[in-house]
């Protein structure tokens, strides 16, 4: 029997990451809780409805974060259904949750992390963009569901995502 194929491109960059991460202490299980608050990026809609409910005067603000989160989401299970890139499927490489579709590209978790880290920083005036999106990012190659690319564009379309809800609430002002 041949032996398999040395991994090469993406899948290489994923079995380093994986090789060098998944077996440190709570970096799986870490992983995976980000994985599961960031689906359908309800964890996000809920911490950003929460904040409308209790801050009254940045109520705006918060609002604008679950609409422009939500839309992050939507632009990307759209563009999933386009460009329909499948999910690391390498044997090399181990996946380490469930996902609710084959379809990798790009990541909805990066997208919609970006949208709702630049948005909720706003509201708050904290540097959250830097604190959530690496670690959300980063899960996603632990996990085994995507490739480095999807993320790095998810990241890139949430940002845009973000950008556009912010300059939209300026325009109706």
């Amino acid at each position: 029997m041949p032996e398999p194929a040395t991994p090469r491109g993406e899948v290489a960059a994923l079995v380093a990451i994986q090789a060098a991460l998944t077996d440190r202490p709570g970096v799986l299980s870490t992983a995976r809780g980000l994985s599961h608050f960031g689906e359908h990026s309800v964890g996000w809609l809920l911490v950003e409805l929460l904040g409308a409910l209790l801050k009254e005067r940045r109520r705006r603000e918060w609002l604008v974060a679950v609409a422009g989160t939500f839309a992050a989401h939507a632009a990307a299970v759209l563009l999933k259904r386009v460009v329909r890139r499948k999910r690391p499927h390498d044997p090399a490489v181990a996946v380490n949750v469930g996902t609710p579709s084959a379809l990798s590209f790009p990541s909805a978790h990066a997208t919609s992390t970006t949208a709702a880290a630049i948005l909720m920083g706003r509201a708050t005036g904290l540097p959250l963009p830097v604190v959530l999106v690496p670690p959300m990012a980063l899960s996603r190659l632990v996990l085994g569901v995507h490739y480095p690319s999807d993320v790095v564009f998810g990241v890139a379309l949430g940002a845009a995502v973000a950008r556009l809800a912010l300059w939209l609430d300026r325009a109706s002002r």
